[in-house]
């Protein structure tokens, strides 16, 4: 049957999740570099509750119960596998915080105290704290017909307390709502000289308040406490074409993502029944949804000891990223863009070029104009100031923003109106689809012709991610690529007609039907009895027509290598129908981004590069890029890379028919960590 071709998106997503969850269990990795990774895979399980969990909800809301996708599955039978699937790697989490990473961290002297290892000058210390630092912000909710069950933000950490006895106006509710404010720290260093001689110690700011919580109901006895959580839908919809001004309809939606529809709750696994089902009962959650959790709630607030542990042994090894000649000799870039291209592959080649292009071009006399798409920028960004000292400086600056990129909307309000003070002109794309390309343009005046230099690539302008993302980027003169990349602009800024492009391809309009033209020359070609290959390397593979493509090529000899780091929806190994799809998946110490496309063509190879993973959206839904790489050099170095990754057997993770990874071992092979091997191609 055709569904048995496909796997689920939300269960392929979880097996990822759960691949960086595997990272924080290896003895290998430094120490609190493994408890990164636990608290990468809690946010990542955060955002999959907000938005895919959210959106199978939505699903059932609206009565649209039928089957969601080529898996077959409908959106409740997919909420039951997932609810499975979740509940196990959750305890699995809380196992390896509390068995494994804790006591390490004790044995290396990072110690988080219990309630019950607080001496007495720990508590005076800490009541001090509390009554100066946290009791003034605290709100406490009772639960009584004049104050009602409150509507609870979105991931707050929050506490429902049993009390006895009345209040000053003789109130006698049973029960309240504590929310932990978010302008508090998770964790309190403590005062060396209040040390018990066991190393550094912490303590979480959840601890602070349940001991001192009766300061908080004077006069009443509280019996017990808990902690919960809320998750919500965080997904924002926008009626774009009944939104007159886009970005005050999305500061508006941005305060309702605090208040979704309620997707999970997490409970203390102490929290008596009667409580935990009231708790469900009025937050709406089925028992499906509820996750009792042995340790802190919320496993991100850890991610704080980052910036308070400096030892570097605790740490991944500083990593020195290379850096072009020209910026080292302080040469002009245009002058070297004019001989050659300029290839960089992050995080090993440093982000530096790319900020350094731009500042030269907004310093450059003969710079009349830059234009960018932004999606993702980070705060105190260099790219951003390079822009606003281009318009400073008189250029014609204008700045594609995307509004909605998920998770940044707010920061990308807030740089589209620091953008406009400046007098650049910012554009929020195009009604209907999200403006994903990476892509910078530079028109300079040179002689009596205006030139485009172009900056295309498969990442983000964010330098902050770029140390830690693998992408790939192009720095350019040519005359195609900077006609077709002046060609996109139009269209984003203005309202034409479709342009041809003479060397990019550029979606919604011709990247899929040219992937599935590069498949059918590869079907072709083997069914000559030619060599016949495909290599891709994206994030995610879930786009149906491509993945039946893939099937024929397959079936008709064409050797298929899939590097995807997250959802794949395709099977490989499948007698008589995937025997020669092999997929993989790198997860290591960078996370990998890279968007590649490698076409055999009889010998000719042909690659790509692209801001789009294989999936509906990118393909149908957004504006994306995907352009050639042509020098000699450059293809042959993008290829040595993804051998190298086809070659890891220590971080390689091999999906099975059945949707199941399994790690790669060296067995009696030499070991290969492809990201090990490219780092140290570069030091």
């Amino acid at each position: 049957m055709e569904n048995e071709l496909f796997l689920n998106r939300e269960l392929s997503l979880l097996e990822f999740h759960d691949r960086v969850l595997y990272q924080s269990t290896l003895e290998t990795i430094p120490l609190l570099e493994r408890l990164r990774f636990l608290c990468i895979s809690a946010t990542n399980l955060d955002e999959f509750f907000e938005v895919r969990v959210g959106g199978l909800k939505e699903l059932i809301d609206a009565g649209r119960t039928g089957v969601s996708g080529p898996d077959q599955l409908n959106a409740e039978e997919a909420l039951e596998r997932i609810s499975v699937r979740a509940h196990t790697m959750v305890d699995r989490q809380y196992d390896i915080l509390n068995n494994s990473l804790i006591p390490l961290l004790r044995e290396h002297g990072i110690c988080i105290l219990r309630r019950d290892e607080w001496t007495d000058e720990h508590k005076d210390y800490l009541k001090r704290y509390f009554e100066t630092e946290v009791l003034p912000l605290l709100s406490p909710v009772g639960l009584d017909p004049a104050h009602p069950f409150p509507r609870i933000l979105n991931k707050s950490l929050n506490f429902i307390v049993q009390l006895q006895g009345k209040d000053a106006f003789g109130r006698n509710s049973g029960r309240a709502i504590v929310q932990v404010p978010r302008s508090l720290p998770h964790i309190l260093p403590m005062p060396t000289e209040l040390s018990l001689g066991k190393g550094r110690e912490y303590i979480f700011m959840s601890s602070i308040i349940h001991f001192f919580m009766e300061e908080i109901f004077f006069g009443m006895t509280v019996q017990n406490c808990y902690q919960f959580r809320l998750t919500r839908n965080s997904d924002i919809f926008l009626d774009e074409e009944e939104s007159e001004d886009l970005l005050r309809s999305m500061e508006g939606e941005l305060v309702y993502r605090q208040y979704g529809d309620e997707v999970r709750i997490e409970i203390a696994d102490n929290c008596p029944d009667e409580l935990t089902n009231f708790l469900a009962e009025r937050c709406e959650i089925n028992e499906n949804d509820l996750y009792r959790v042995n340790g802190p709630v919320n496993l991100n607030r850890l991610a704080e000891l980052f910036d308070l542990e400096k030892n570097p042994e605790f740490y991944f090894p500083r990593f020195q990223q290379a850096q072009q000649k020209f910026i080292k000799q302080k040469k002009n870039i245009f002058t070297i863009l004019k001989r050659q291209e300029i290839l960089l592959h992050h995080p090993y080649d440093s982000f530096s070029t790319v900020v350094e292009f731009l500042r030269q071009a907004a310093r450059d006399p003969d710079v009349l104009a830059i234009k960018q798409t932004l999606y993702r920028t980070g705060p105190n960004s260099p790219i951003v100031d390079a822009l606003v000292n281009a318009a400073k400086a008189g250029k014609e600056v204008t700045v594609v923003v995307e509004l909605r990129a998920r998770f940044d909307e707010e920061a990308n309000v807030a740089l589209a109106a620091r953008l406009q003070e400046v007098g650049i002109h910012v554009v929020y794309g195009v009604v209907g689809f999200k403006t994903h390309a990476k892509m910078i343009m530079v028109s300079r005046r040179e002689a009596s012709t205006l030139r485009h230099y172009v900056h295309l690539g498969t990442g983000n302008y964010h330098p902050k991610t770029s140390a830690i993302y693998t992408d790939y980027g192009l720095i350019t003169g040519d005359k195609a690529l900077g006609e077709d990349v002046y060609r996109i602009f139009l269209q984003l800024t203005g309202l034409g007609k479709v342009s041809k492009m003479d060397a990019l391809v550029h979606a919604p309009f011709t990247l899929h039907k040219t992937m599935m033209k590069k498949i059918q020359n590869e079907i072709d070609n083997a069914s000559e009895g030619k060599e016949a290959s495909i290599i891709l390397k994206m994030n995610s593979l879930y786009e149906e027509e491509l993945v039946k493509k893939l099937y024929e090529a397959s079936q008709a000899g064409v050797q298929v290598d899939l590097i995807v780091r997250g959802v794949c929806q395709i099977r490989p190994g499948i007698p008589e129908v995937s025997e020669n799809i092999r997929v993989r998946s790198i997860v290591g110490r960078f996370l990998e981004h890279t968007r590649v496309f490698v076409f055999h063509n009889g010998g000719e190879s042909e690659v790509f590069c692209s801001s789009a993973d294989w999936m509906i959206r990118n393909m149908h839904h957004r504006v994306e890029t995907c352009f050639p790489v042509k020098a000699k050099k450059h293809k042959e170095k993008i290829l040595d890379d993804l051998y190298i990754y086809l070659s890891d057997n220590t971080h390689a993770w091999e999906l099975q028919p059945d949707g199941s990874y399994t790690l790669t071992t060296p067995e009696d092979h030499e070991p290969v960590s492809a990201q090990m091997l490219l780092m140290d191609k570069w030091s």
